[in-house]
């Protein structure tokens, strides 16, 4: 076991569920790895809806396990500084990215070589040529495009509607369609479409009037269709015709449609996409980065669901 000299870090925590205004950040004791567990000293964070969501009130965070005191956020990029009893996967120095549910934001987090984000956290290496900011944006978004992707299987012959394109899951869902062959059509608001242009995607406007918009831009029909936001794209899509067994949704369920969750996605989804991005095949723009500090800033910036890409927190030096 590799011990450091350190023995308080920062971590950003909930002493009561809420909004950003219910976040503090804490001087706290540095966790230490046990067996079967590696330490990462963070030196970047990706934020998530999920992340504000989960912590908005008790009842909430009870469903995922959470209970106060509670941390915040669950993607993580960082350095491995201490290797506990056991491990053989991962040395001191390793760069790694991955996720630990609600624990991310904080100087150092500890993870299971052998985990899941929900349970124990997980760590993947970090190709050479993808950068800890990148890195950190990975783990649920990555892995919830590549499940929802597995749903409907898009190939060179279709022509996918995609909701909320331009959000954290939609620029990895829309990069994939388009790696997978296919055409896709992306929604969005309309200070979007540039945005959504430089994905690969075909904007249009989301809000009523939806089905015939894309009905023009797709004379020949849509064959398939990944709801990222609600329900809208997914009932329009069965209003253009697309069966429900190529309709799939991640913040809602509708009879009779399948829900994608990233938990679900196959084992080395989330390193594919990161070999994506080190090859220069998918890029992850990155809308905001903040300094632990503005923590509240960053997750209200990131809940406004305007912001195209990704919003970071910076922890550390990067690499």
């Amino acid at each position: 076991m590799n011990e450091t000299s350190v023995t308080t870090s920062r971590a950003v925590r909930f002493e009561s569920f809420g909004g950003p205004e219910a976040l503090r950040l804490h001087e706290v004791p540095v966790p230490q790895a046990g067996s079967g567990q590696i330490r990462v000293r963070v030196t970047a964070a990706g934020l998530n809806p999920m992340d504000w969501f989960m912590t908005s009130d008790a009842e909430t965070a009870a469903r995922f396990g959470l209970s106060l005191p509670c941390g915040f956020g669950t993607d993580y990029a960082g350095v491995v500084d201490q290797v506990g009893a056991g491990v053989t996967g991962f040395a001191v120095g390793d760069r790694v990215f991955g996720g630990a549910l609600s624990r991310a934001v904080a100087d150092h987090v500890v993870v299971a070589e052998a985990g899941t984000i929900a349970a124990g956290g997980d760590a993947h290496r970090t190709p050479d040529g993808v950068d800890d900011r990148t890195a950190a944006t990975l783990a649920i978004a990555g892995c919830t495009a590549a499940a929802a992707l597995a749903v409907v299987a898009p190939g060179p012959s279709d022509t996918v509607l995609i909701g909320g394109a331009g959000g954290g899951v939609g620029v990895f869902a829309v990069q994939l369609a388009r790696l997978a062959g296919a055409r896709v059509i992306g929604t969005g608001s309309a200070t979007s479409a540039e945005a959504l242009r430089a994905l690969g995607a075909e904007p249009v406007t989301y809000g009523d009037g939806l089905v015939d918009r894309v009905r023009a831009l797709a004379p020949d029909g849509v064959t398939a269709a990944m709801d990222l936001h609600g329900t809208d794209t997914a009932l329009a899509a069965r209003e253009l015709g697309v069966p429900d067994e190529r309709i799939t949704l991640i913040a809602a369920q509708v009879d009779g449609i399948t829900s994608a969750n990233g938990a679900n996605a196959a084992p080395g989804a989330i390193e594919e996409i990161a070999g994506l991005v080190a090859a220069g095949r998918l890029r992850v723009p990155i809308a905001a980065s903040y300094p632990v500090e503005q923590i509240r800033e960053a997750v209200e910036l990131q809940a406004g669901r305007h912001v195209h890409g990704k919003v970071v927190i910076d922890l550390g030096e990067h690499r």
